[in-house]
């Protein structure tokens, strides 16, 4: 809950410890700092010492355009995020990335795999961490892997031998961008089983993910919450967002929720004061 006065404060104390909605998970609670800035997300493959950083990405955490809206899992990702320039890349490799590293071998902990830092960049241009998964991110991995042209296979078996210090990942040089379609009443109770029609087939440069889908009798239905996440190639984050929503728009079913805004903040950046620290869910 990113509460933005001290009553919305209240009234998620009381949804949680009062009124039960979270159940279990809603006996505790943890009251974090607010931090205002704006979010990205950092993911790097590490083998135990080293490690390699993927491609920048940025995600969007609210249900409705503009930001609004209850958070969600992810609505939309792009790659690259203009927010983190070559000098904050840097920055964040050595003063977060690799202490968290090395932090986990000193206490006998050589950890190998992915590892997935979100962070908040504040108005001065300062990186804080939000949180830290052993994962690559949803909706970020289909932007981010869409423009990796290097053998992932090999990136994992490098990191199993503790080679990333001799190895490097190759990257599209174009941008790509994730628009992702929802289910109907996501995410407080998503549907299940409605028809998807339009699908399109898969491109070199245009792929549609599946995540909550099924087969039913033949046809393709929803089966979760965040159904699918249409990714597109593009010179630009402008032409990738172009292009992504020209498949978003053939494809139909019933409820269908989806942002039109994608890629907003690369596209006409806000200050970066405007936003809060972005509750993370357990994707």
């Amino acid at each position: 809950m990113v509460a933005a006065t001290a009553a919305e404060a209240h009234a998620a104390i009381d949804a949680m410890l009062v009124e039960h909605r979270m159940g279990d998970a809603g006996a505790r609670v943890v009251i974090e700092e607010f931090l205002a800035g704006e979010e990205a997300s950092f993911i790097v493959i590490a083998d135990g010492r080293n490690v390699l950083p993927f491609a920048t990405s940025q995600d969007h955490k609210r249900l409705r355009d503009g930001d609004q809206g209850p958070n969600t899992g992810g609505m939309g990702a792009y790659s690259p995020a203009p927010v983190i320039t070559p000098a904050l890349h840097a920055r964040v490799v050595r003063e977060i990335i690799l202490p968290t590293v090395r932090g986990m071998a000193a206490d006998g902990i050589a950890y190998c795999g992915f590892l997935y830092a979100g962070l908040m960049i504040d108005a001065a241009g300062n990186p804080k961490v939000l949180e830290f998964n052993c994962r690559l991110g949803d909706p970020e991995a289909q932007p981010i892997l869409l423009r990796l042209r290097s053998d992932l296979l090999g990136l994992i078996e490098g990191a199993l031998d503790g080679r990333l210090d001799r190895m490097e990942a190759e990257w599209d040089r174009r941008a790509a961008l994730g628009v992702v379609l929802a289910a109907a009443n996501y995410p407080e109770a998503p549907r299940k089983g409605d028809p998807i029609s339009g699908l399109a087939a898969p491109a070199e440069d245009v792929r549609v993910f599946h995540a909550g889908t099924a087969l039913a009798d033949g046809r393709v239905v929803t089966a979760g919450g965040r159904v699918l996440c249409v990714t597109a190639l593009g010179g630009s984050i402008r032409i990738a967002r172009t292009r992504a929503y020209q498949v978003v728009d053939a494809i139909r079913f019933d409820g269908m929720q989806y942002r039109n805004d994608i890629g907003h903040r690369a596209l006409a950046p806000r200050p970066r004061g405007a936003g809060g620290r972005g509750a993370r869910e357990g994707r």
